[in-house]
């Protein structure tokens, strides 16, 4: 067919010729249970150029895309959590388009160790808050952190934890499995709501080699409870040799109850008790790049770098990119330069008149501003919540769920929630770059 030409020098000869032979596949099935007869079939074919073009876009078009997150909660897991800064990302374009000194001493003009890459800006990051001689490393994820740790610090041995921090992170991953993977022995105490001290003493045996703690990063237990404090954890750690490992999962670095999160600890704080190992997130409430990091005892530290998994689950030079960058604004105290951290902190009042701005906007829809509270999210402070606005919309014609729907199918989606019959956009978690856009979809809706 001529008409595909311009298809085939644009998209190349194989895409364009498996479109066609997927949709004549379509076609014979169709003309085969009879839904296309001779008139039908001759207006499909007729049509054919232009259904080809539209399956050849399809299957050259990124599924990955960017997308505006007005759900209220700031880290999404689904929509990839924590957004990067713009420094970060100049920062990988600027290190990964071309070679880097990833393993390569510069000095010598030898082969280097990639991960002593961040080390020093953590380093700095700590000694500001009275922590010395830690060090830190970097691994893909948390729960690769935690498997790390166990494996080169408890393998063969037993891990004390108690049973009420037994938790199930997202995808049905849970402690315990992680455990059993790493070739620790899982040693439970306590019960679901209640663990004492005298718990993790009484379970303490010459096969023991850590003390575990799991922070309880998405759900909270209250009521009848009790819990050791850190603090005694790592005095028994100490009166037993026993080293202390706390699990930290989010992993902030800031003031978070000068950001209006109360109740969640901080690796500062972490450390300040004494913990010999903590491991954390780096896109929750540090607001970087995927990454698991793990800071301790450099001793600690050195042992899990040298174990054999940490190949396995090391990170690549797009990482340490985003992560330096992340943790250069941290050093400089440029906070506003973190999207999480420039989220978390934008004042309610600046929130409603952004808010009023596009409920004016949306012209075939009703549209009011309410309060709102926005989730921290992503396993992060369970039950935290941040007050401001959104805005609720909704249309006589279409139901909310056929809106939030038509929103997501948008050139860039937008996600919001549905609550009470209506589609509610918080703004909190929406860039305001994104607000003309936003308000041009909503006044586009009939």
């Amino acid at each position: 067919m001529a008409e595909l030409a311009p298809l085939i020098r644009e998209h190349g000869r194989h895409s364009v010729l498996e479109a066609v032979r997927l949709e004549l596949s379509d076609l014979r099935a169709q003309v085969s249970t009879g839904a296309l007869n001779s008139v039908t079939l001759d207006s499909e074919l007729n049509a054919l150029p232009i259904a080809v073009e539209r399956r050849v876009a399809q299957s050259t078009t990124c599924s990955l895309k960017r997308v505006i997150n007005a759900s209220g909660v700031l880290i999404h897991t689904n929509l990839g959590r924590a957004p990067l800064s713009r420094l970060a990302v100049e920062r990988m374009a600027e290190v990964c388009t071309g070679y880097s000194n990833l393993e390569f001493d510069l000095n010598t003009g030898e082969r280097g160790q990639r991960n002593i890459h961040a080390q020093s800006l953590f380093a700095r990051l700590f000694a500001r808050q009275g922590i010395d001689h830690t060090l830190t490393t970097v691994v893909n994820n948390n729960a690769a952190a935690v498997l790390l740790a166990l494996a080169a610090l408890a393998e063969g041995g037993e891990v004390i934890v108690s049973r009420g921090e037994l938790v199930e992170i997202g995808g049905s991953f849970r402690i315990p499995d992680i455990m059993a993977r790493s070739g620790a022995v899982l040693r439970e105490v306590g019960t679901t709501n209640r663990t004492r001290i005298a718990d993790y003493e009484k379970a303490i045996t010459d096969r023991t080699r850590l003390l575990l703690r799991v922070h309880r990063s998405n759900f909270e237990i209250v009521g009848f409870t009790e819990q050791p404090a850190l603090e005694e954890l790592v005095a028994l750690g100490r009166r037993r040799g026993i080293g202390v490992m706390e699990d930290l999962g989010s992993g902030g670095l800031v003031d978070l109850p000068a950001l209006g999160v109360h109740g969640e600890p901080s690796v500062f704080d972490s450390l300040r008790a004494g913990v010999s190992l903590v491991t954390y997130s780096g896109d929750k409430l540090l607001g970087g790049p995927q990454a698991g990091l793990i800071t301790g005892e450099p001793a600690l530290v050195e042992q899990v770098c040298k174990h054999p998994l940490f190949r396995a689950l090391r990170v690549d030079k797009l990482c340490y990119a985003a992560l330096e960058a992340t943790l250069l604004s941290y050093v400089r105290e440029e906070y506003e330069d973190v999207p999480l951290l420039r989220m978390m902190r934008m004042p309610p009042e600046q929130l409603q008149s952004r808010c009023q701005s596009l409920a004016a906007s949306a012209l075939a829809l009703s549209a009011q501003v309410v309060p709102a509270l926005t989730m921290i999210g992503g396993g992060a402070a369970p039950g935290k919540s941040l007050p401001g606005f959104a805005v609720a919309i909704s249309s006589g014609i279409i139901g909310a769920d056929e809106l939030a729907c038509r929103l997501r199918n948008l050139p860039v989606p937008v996600v919001g929630r549905v609550e009470e019959g209506r589609v509610l956009l918080d703004l909190r978690t929406v860039d305001p770059a994104d607000d003309a856009y936003l308000a041009n979809a909503l006044a586009g809706i009939n």
